[in-house]
């Protein structure tokens, strides 16, 4: 198997934190640095995804697909009634 390059990155993180890094590391038999990866990774993944749906929302904008703010209001405002109203599209 091909060994993978790495580099380095250090970060000074507050103490309570480290701590359950290494609680989460011992708990999981793994490295710290195995579960910082992890941790790093699925940030990453987090916040590619959030700028890929602000992207896509930000084409509906151009693309003139948005729903009115009144509707929106009155069906937000419907929600706690008796007859709330069908979700604007």
């Amino acid at each position: 198997m091909a060994q993978t390059e790495t580099k380095v990155l250090t970060a000074h993180v507050p103490l309570p934190l480290a701590e359950k890094v290494d609680q989460m590391a011992a708990r999981l038999e793994r490295s710290r640095g195995w579960i910082m990866k992890q941790a790093l990774s699925a940030w990453i993944d987090q916040e590619e995804e959030r700028s890929r749906l602000t992207r896509e929302a930000l084409a509906d904008v151009d693309a003139g697909r948005v729903i009115d703010h009144q509707a929106v209001q009155a069906w937000a405002d419907s929600l706690g009634t008796d007859t709330p109203l069908p979700v604007p599209r």
